[in-house]
């Protein structure tokens, strides 16, 4: 076998294993009800970060029975810090250190002739065979009750800038609606990476080629969440941070590069005039994404190792695996850009707040007691300008505070009030990332704005974004029955409505939980509008 200098994802499962860190369940899992409720636990149950574990899951079965031949990994990239560190090859504390080599000194990939992840190909005809496509892959249904199709979580676009050639590697969700098509949603308010290509491709009236990895070496998945700078590219990045070239292939359908020891590569070509409905979907900011018109994909290909392992992300209500992936790579990140970038010396720690809230919401600035006003001043202004998408809120403390006690009042400030209204401060500051409830606009609206707060609810918000009670209790049985940690819910260790659940939802979550997703998809199909942006509401409310 080549020596390759990084582990693929089959080393990195292995080093987990031998350090204590791999839970490996060999019992019948349902995909579409039990797998990720389970694996919830450890983020709702009580359970400190340090002791959460990565899950492999070994016999993996849906509602009709169905068994499939390819394991799940869940939560084995980020569960905890040390999952992440083992995946990266180095110690907690030098994680920071790590990344900043990368960004700074990137390593070009290199071509292998014989790459892994096509030892198994299979296209044309081939895919519409049963069990040929991607109903062949056991993607799990992340937020069961809700959910109305299983959704890649661990789903890392490739796609190519037409005029430049110069590709971007972006974790977008992927919505299973049928054996050759999948659906995508971009983030349109950010306007880089697979919604910039998009739109050049739509102005050439072409379809966009692109390339769906589900599973790769740990450093490529850490390299695609972060939000890197345009001119970076993320598989020289992931060279960056394991020292070393990444091997790398072309695509057999499409003219894309792709990594050699991904576990599951999707072929095809989005559309880029029609758009369809995507979603009910659970979302990071901790509410169900209502249902919008979002690109799809017609698969051309799916190559994948003999031994292939797919991936999935615990994401939604946050903690989750979805938030550490991106924490540990986003705080440094922010600190470098305040003390190197705006030459802030004053400033001592970038504390990103992740549980409920998630990371762009709320930002705390520790700095030391001696510095100037006008120096926390502009620590403010340049934390608050780093993303249009971060600092809803952004506080400056001195170094005595501990920025990790708040929770749920820090949800509430996030998500349940308009700082525009209900107090003051920054306007026309970009927050997109949040739930779409009660939008009056036929287009979803971005401009909002940052600081002081009413957090009462004013409308009927989304369901929370975890499984449905009956599943999280069913999960806690089996969780139980496995010999797992004890268990210490809390609040909200369950979905429920918030008002905004119209019937039609509340069929498909269903259909979805009986593995007959594949209905709601030509449901869909029959419902496809040309008239329709990105991201536009399905509802008119």
């Amino acid at each position: 076998m080549q020596d390759r200098g990084y582990p693929d994802l089959h080393a990195h499962i292995a080093a987990l294993e031998r350090q204590g860190l791999l839970v490996r369940v060999q019992r019948p899992i349902n995909k579409d009800t039990e797998m990720h409720p389970l694996v919830r636990w450890q983020f709702r149950g009580g359970i400190p970060e340090a002791e959460r574990k990565a899950f492999l899951f070994e016999n993996v079965v849906d509602s009709k029975g169905r068994r499939f031949d390819i394991p799940v990994a869940v939560g084995i990239l980020a569960s905890n810090r040390q999952i992440y560190s083992v995946g990266i090859g180095c110690k907690v504390e030098d994680i920071k250190d790590k990344w900043t080599h990368a960004e700074q000194h990137p390593v070009e990939p290199k071509f292998i002739a014989y790459p892994p992840c096509q030892e198994i190909v299979i296209e044309g005809s081939a895919l519409n065979e049963p069990g040929g496509g991607v109903d062949a892959l056991p993607i799990p249904i992340s937020t069961p009750g809700f959910d109305n199709a299983p959704y890649a979580s661990c789903s890392m676009f490739i796609t190519k800038d037409p005029e430049t050639g110069r590709q971007n590697i972006g974790n977008y969700r992927a919505m299973v609606k049928s054996p050759t098509r999948l659906g995508m949603n971009p983030e349109i308010e950010l306007n880089q990476g697979i919604h910039e290509h998009w739109l050049k491709y739509k102005a050439r009236g072409e379809k966009m080629p692109a390339a769906l990895m589900l599973g790769a070496p740990p450093a490529i998945t850490f390299a695609s969440v972060h939000k890197l700078p345009k001119h970076l590219d993320e598989i020289a990045v992931a060279g960056g941070l394991v020292g070393g070239p990444i091997s790398v292939c072309k695509a057999r359908t499409v003219d894309l590069i792709v990594p050699a020891e991904a576990e599951i590569v999707i072929e095809g070509y989005i559309d880029t005039e029609w758009l369809e409905p995507e979603g009910s979907f659970g979302e990071s900011h901790g509410y169900m994404n209502l249902k919008e018109y979002n690109a799809f994909m017609d698969v051309t290909a799916i190559t994948r190792r003999r031994d292939a392992v797919l991936v999935s992300i615990i994401s939604q209500v946050t903690p989750s695996e979805s938030s550490l992936i991106k924490r540990v790579a986003y705080e440094p990140a922010f600190l470098h850009h305040l003390r190197h970038h705006l030459n802030i010396s004053g400033v001592t720690r970038v504390f990103m707040h992740e549980p409920l809230t998630n990371l762009r919401k709320l930002i705390v600035i520790q700095m030391n007691s001696d510095t100037l006003e006008a120096e926390v001043w502009r620590a403010l202004y340049g934390a608050s300008s780093y993303s249009s998408s971060v600092g809803k809120m952004t506080i400056a403390v001195n170094e005595d505070i501990d920025p990790e006690n708040l929770d749920m009042v820090m949800w509430a400030l996030a998500y349940r009030m308009r700082p525009h209204q209900d107090l003051r401060i920054l306007d026309h500051k970009d927050m997109g990332h949040g739930p779409r409830a009660g939008a009056d606009d036929n287009h979803y609206e971005a401009n909002d704005s940052a600081m002081l707060i009413n957090a009462m609810l004013k409308r009927p918000y989304p369901p929370i974004s975890l499984p449905a009670r009956e599943y999280m209790e069913k999960a806690k049985e089996i969780w139980q029955e496995l010999g797992l940690p004890p268990l210490k819910p809390e609040a909200p260790w369950y979905g429920y409505s918030l008002g905004q659940w119209p019937e039609e939802f509340r069929v498909e979550a269903e259909r979805a939980a009986r593995s007959e997703y594949w209905t709601t998809g030509e449901i869909i199909k029959q419902r496809r509008r040309n008239d329709k942006r990105l991201n536009d509401p399905y509802l008119s409310l």
